[in-house]
């Protein structure tokens, strides 16, 4: 449930649910509403508020997922960029290859 990640990720920086609410700026009784599974469809934009001011992705209150399995920010922009400039996945995998081959010969 979204409201009882939020709780964990809350917890876990060691926030009050007061210091939450205004980071965030939402209100501490809707953000209350939300960790008690009260009120359990939360809008994005209010998921949006409290990822930030948690310092985390999104993802990880809408999806039950441990933080070492999350996928670095930047290493989703580098293959998305890839993506854009036309590399195909084959050239992707030679670059791999061919840098691993190059820091085994140094």
């Amino acid at each position: 449930m979204i409201g009882e990640r939020v709780k964990k990720y809350r917890q876990e920086k060691r926030m009050s649910m007061t210091e939450l609410a205004e980071k965030a700026g939402v209100a501490k009784s809707y953000l209350s509403s939300i960790e008690r599974n009260i009120q359990q469809n939360p809008s994005i934009l209010f998921l949006e508020k409290v990822s930030a001011a948690l310092g985390i992705p999104m993802d990880a209150l809408l999806h039950d997922q441990q933080e070492n399995n999350t996928v670095d920010r930047e290493w989703v922009k580098i293959a998305e960029e890839a993506m854009d400039s036309g590399i195909t996945k084959e050239q992707f995998r030679e670059f791999i290859e061919f840098n691993k081959w190059k820091l085994g010969n140094k």
